[in-house]
Formats: structure tokens, C-alpha cells, sequence
């Protein structure tokens, strides 16, 4: 890949199922830790598009109810096999689906609860993004399990 010239901006998502239960792949490219599908944002293209195209292109899954949970500064970390700059752009969103159709990126996924995730080996990206949902309440909510995503909001 080429050098840098600027940070890349680039979306991740939070997948729920209708369960509530949150998918995670393991990557090699994050040292076979856990982390959420996502990649960079085109010149172009509206972040949320970015994100529904990278989960396709990873993932296979179709995601709806898109909800911005936070971003994150990723500046040359040893968590990623090469030495970049990134913007994170996560956002929690919903599939209807759950089985999964990997590209070259992954090599096996789950569905885990938020607190089930926290348990596995993720990167701490990851962990961030979770922590951040579930402090917002994004990720589940607590009384019924179902996706927050998918509640009304307001009158």
C-alpha cells in the first residue's frame, strides 16, 4: 500500500441481530483479534453508504437503522498490520440476517452479547466502540434485548 499523505477516514459497524446479538469477525490484518466489519469511505460517497457497502463487501449482510455512536483516532498503532493513520466513523445498525458470507479479510465471525464481546480477544478499538454503544444505550436496550436501533424515538 502507499504512503499516507493524509489520515483516512473510515466507517466500522456495529451489527446487531434482531436478538440483539452483536457480530464480530476475526481478522488477521488486526492479529486475529475480534473486530467490527468496516473500511474506508470513497471520494465521494456519504459515510453511511460507506458502511452499508464495506458490511456488504466483508460481510455479505444487508444493514438498515444506522445510529452514529463515535469516532476514534487510530495514529500508526501496532493493533493493525501496517502502519497507518485512520479515522473511525462507528456506527451501531441493524441486520435481519445472520449468516455471513466472509471475504479475504476475516476468517471466522460470531454473534455475542455486548458483555460476551468484551470477553473475547478484540482489539481495543473494538472495545471502545462497544463500551461507547453501550454507555449510550445504542447497542441493547437493557429491558428487552432489542436492538436500541430499533426502538421510536421521541413522540
Amino acid at each position: 500500500m502507499a504512503e499516507q499523505s493524509y489520515p483516512e477516514p473510515t466507517v466500522g459497524a456495529l451489527i446487531f441481530s434482531p436478538q440483539g446479538l452483536l457480530f464480530l469477525m476475526r481478522s488477521h490484518k488486526w492479529h486475529n483479534r475480534y473486530v467490527v466489519p468496516g473500511g474506508h469511505i470513497e471520494l465521494g460517497e456519504r459515510m453511511e453508504d460507506a458502511l452499508r457497502r464495506e458490511v456488504k463487501e466483508e460481510t455479505g449482510l444487508d444493514v438498515h437503522h444506522l445510529e452514529f455512536v463515535c469516532f476514534q483516532e487510530f495514529i500508526y498503532d501496532d493493533s493493525f498490520w501496517e502502519r497507518r493513520h485512520f479515522v473511525f466513523f462507528d456506527f451501531a445498525c441493524q441486520a435481519e440476517l445472520t449468516e455471513a458470507t466472509l471475504n479475504s479479510e476475516a476468517q471466522s465471525y460470531v454473534w455475542v452479547t455486548p458483555a460476551q464481546a468484551l470477553e473475547l480477544p478484540i482489539d481495543p478499538y473494538t472495545e471502545r466502540a462497544i463500551r461507547e454503544c453501550l454507555r449510550q444505550r445504542q447497542c441493547v436496550d437493557q429491558g428487552t434485548g432489542t436492538p436500541a436501533s430499533t426502538r421510536r424515538r421521541g413522540p
